[in-house]
């Protein structure tokens, strides 16, 4: 078990960080009982930016349609179909606990300790909710939380978004 220090705090990894094959659009091998290759296509991006630091949402450029922001994001739009534009959120974000569950045991390919929180983030200027987990404290509604990102030596996974309390 691989032992990372985020933001002081010992988060237990139970994986091994998947080995990127393709850097665009971004593939990683998937270390499991079967090898499995799969790639993120349009949304390689998003994945990217997560082991730069940046969160990255998209829109639609299209006049008419939801004006607000995609997190997680869409390759095309769901109401007219074109292809969403990206869009780099300022750091730090800042988002509210929308809703959560403390997860007991969260069962095989979940590589963070357990019990830990799952949490659905309302960020402004976001038209949905984006889901993460709480790297350290204990999750209510309405708390406000920082977007965190795993830089070094990252997964190329979404668990290298984590939030923590903002306050």
């Amino acid at each position: 078990m691989e032992v990372k220090k985020i933001e002081g705090h010992e988060v237990h990894f139970t994986g091994e960080p998947a080995e990127v094959y393709h850097e665009k659009p971004t593939a990683f091998k998937w270390p499991r009982t079967l090898m499995h290759w799969h790639t993120y296509g349009l949304l390689s991006p998003f994945f990217e930016g997560l082991k730069q630091g940046i969160l990255r949402a998209t829109r639609c450029p299209t006049r008419g349609c939801e004006p607000g922001l995609w997190l997680p994001p869409r390759a095309d739009c769901p109401d007219c179909l074109a292809r969403m534009e990206w869009v780099d959120l300022k750091n730090p974000v800042i988002g509210e606990v929308f809703t959560f569950t403390r997860v007991e045991y969260p069962g095989h390919g979940i590589e963070l300790t357990y019990p830990y929180y799952q949490i659905d983030v309302k960020i402004p200027g976001c038209c949905t909710v984006m889901k993460g987990y709480l790297v350290r404290g204990e999750a209510k509604i309405g708390m406000k939380v920082k977007a965190g990102f795993r830089t070094e030596e990252p997964t190329n996974t979404i668990f290298d978004l984590y939030w923590e309390p903002a306050e």
